[in-house]
């Protein structure tokens, strides 16, 4: 079924429905075994994800673990991204950013359709697999705030993956 997606006044449309934010398989994965991010409780904050390949990441190393999936939100949302604990403590792994932030125009971009990407470096002595399907970081969805006389959005439009808002 082919889904017209248009965003106006900071709200995404999909055919006649409103859609306020969520998760989506990128189209160079949508027939392997992708698991769309979820809360495992009630009370959960985050959202988990997984790889969506087997990887190694060797001692000293940093690699960008692709998970499949790309977010949608609000343009006055963003979706911050943290390694899972048990990744850090049993794993020896920290997200090389410390904190992964994709914003609402990251979605659907030209160069990579907003697939979301866990950068992860190797801390430990010895070399760490991360297994396809394996729980890697979670995403929290937040509202975020402006300063009076903010003109960003009036004219600049991101094209690009990681590190294009520095060429606008």
């Amino acid at each position: 079924m082919l889904l017209h997606r248009l965003r106006r006044g900071g709200f995404l449309f999909e055919g006649n429905s409103m859609r306020t934010r969520g998760f989506e398989i990128v189209s160079v994965y949508e027939h392997r075994d992708i698991h769309l991010p979820e809360r495992k409780t009630g009370a959960s904050t985050g959202y988990d994800f997984a790889a969506a390949e087997t990887v190694e990441i060797g001692r000293g190393e940093c690699v960008l673990v692709p998970t499949g999936v790309k977010a949608y939100m609000q343009n006055d949302e963003v979706l911050l991204i943290y390694i899972r604990s048990s990744a850090a403590l049993k794993k020896h792994l920290m997200l090389m950013n410390s904190v992964g932030v994709i914003d609402a125009d990251y979605y659907g971009n030209a160069e990579n359709e907003g697939h979301i990407y866990v950068p992860l470096y190797n801390y430990g002595k010895e070399t760490v697999r991360i297994m396809a399907g394996e729980r890697i970081a979670q995403g929290i969805f937040t509202h975020y705030l402006t300063v009076d006389g903010d003109m960003a959005g009036h004219g600049n439009t991101r094209t690009g993956g990681f590190g294009s808002t520095g060429n606008l």
